[in-house]
């Protein structure tokens, strides 16, 4: 895909911030970047989906804590798809310590807590691709848009 191409990436609310209201907020900011919404699903991630997402993390300290805070409440679940989407949606969510993120980051204005910090989003095309299929199908996320492009 590379420079300016068009890509989907993984994008998730974690329960923190849907049991904080701020599931509109976070996506309408998705929305008015460009990008577009290709597929999107209130969840309740269970634990062999959660440690399936996070198993690049097995075995670091946190990885129990970010387990158990995933599966704790309904997530929202997203495909995102735009120009450069996967760098520009890691910008615009910030660092993943909530203390480090910016102002104007979706973590920076929302978030304090590193586990609760909010949104999670993938941080290349591979782990894209590989964490969307643990959680959608691909004829969901192109029966939608059939006939639609323009």
């Amino acid at each position: 895909m590379g420079m300016g191409g068009v890509e989907r990436t993984f994008v998730f609310l974690k329960p923190d911030a849907v049991r904080r209201g701020l599931m509109g907020e976070i996506v309408a900011r998705i929305e008015r970047r460009g990008l577009k919404i290709r597929a999107m699903r209130l969840h309740r991630m269970t634990r062999e989906e959660a440690e399936r997402l996070y198993e690049p993390h097995v075995g670091k300290e946190f990885f129990e804590r970010l387990v158990r805070h995933v599966t704790s409440g309904p997530v929202l679940l997203m495909v995102v798809e735009g120009p450069n989407a996967i760098r520009v949606l890691r910008r615009m969510i910030g660092a993943t310590d909530p203390v480090e993120a910016e102002p104007g980051t979706i973590r920076g204005d929302f978030a304090l807590d590193i586990t609760a910090n909010i949104i999670h989003a993938a941080d290349s095309p591979e782990s894209a691709e590989r964490e969307m299929r643990i959680f959608f199908k691909e004829e969901e996320l192109e029966v939608l848009w059939e006939g639609v492009e323009g």
